[in-house]
């Protein structure tokens, strides 16, 4: 029983230890300077773009390229997280099977100002 007990003792500090990492990390993502921000939200048209089939795979590289160029190795991270979350965000109530309404909701971003041109509409005010 005493095993038992240490056993998850030891669970719960690696655990703990992974997840007081992991919220570190989290913090970081989550405070973006005004061009990372602004890149995140780039880099979510692009994905979009590319889930709906309308960039070939060169066209993607270069456009993530081009979006993330001059950011150093962990501001890239925190960009691909925030867009990545922003994107899972688009999905929000809706059935990961239901095809139609995902491209639908994709497509509608893809068209909606924050997509369009050089992105210049997606302001951020506080």
């Amino acid at each position: 029983m005493s095993e038992d007990k240490y056993a998850i003792a030891s669970v719960l500090r690696q655990t703990t230890l992974l997840l007081l990492l992991t919220g570190s990390a989290c913090v970081s993502a989550l405070s973006l300077a005004p061009d990372e921000f602004r890149a995140s939200r780039q880099m979510a048209c692009v994905l979009a773009e590319q889930s709906l089939g309308y960039l070939s795979e060169e066209d993607y590289g270069a456009r993530t390229h081009s979006v993330l160029d001059g950011f150093e190795e962990d501001e890239r991270s925190n960009i691909l997280a925030k867009a990545l979350g922003y994107y899972d965000g688009l999905m929000f109530e809706i059935a990961d099977d239901d095809t139609a309404a995902v491209n639908q909701r994709l497509a509608k971003f893809v068209a909606s100002p924050s997509c369009q041109g050089d992105y210049r509409a997606v302001t951020h005010t506080l």
